[in-house]
């Protein structure tokens, strides 16, 4: 029973860093950018769009479609690179093991 008793203590402190880290991963952000730069987006770990930036001389009223297209890249890739600083703050704290329901 011991045993029993030590491993809920251990599974509530792991719960409890992971929740803190969850409120610190939502301060932490990764930016992208697409077009040469012309647009830039901030993600941060919660997966989150903080905000985008879109130079003057990407704006083309005759070729919205170029404007979109690095929106969309330059976001995702912001996205993807959450998702990676996520999986690795999660692997420092669960030793690599990937855990079903968290994150």
């Amino acid at each position: 029973m011991k045993g029993m008793g030590n491993m809920m203590k251990q599974a509530q402190k792991l719960q409890s860093k992971m929740l803190k880290l969850q409120e610190e991963l939502a301060e932490k952000t990764v930016e992208s950018s697409s077009g040469g730069g012309m647009v830039k987006v901030v993600a941060n770990g919660r997966q989150q769009l903080v905000s985008i930036a879109i130079d003057k001389e990407a704006v083309d009223p005759d070729d919205v479609d170029m404007l979109q297209d690095m929106i969309l890249a330059a976001a995702n890739d912001a996205l993807s690179k959450a998702q990676e600083m996520v999986a690795a703050e999660m692997g420092k704290l669960t030793g690599g093991f990937n855990l079903p329901g968290f994150m």
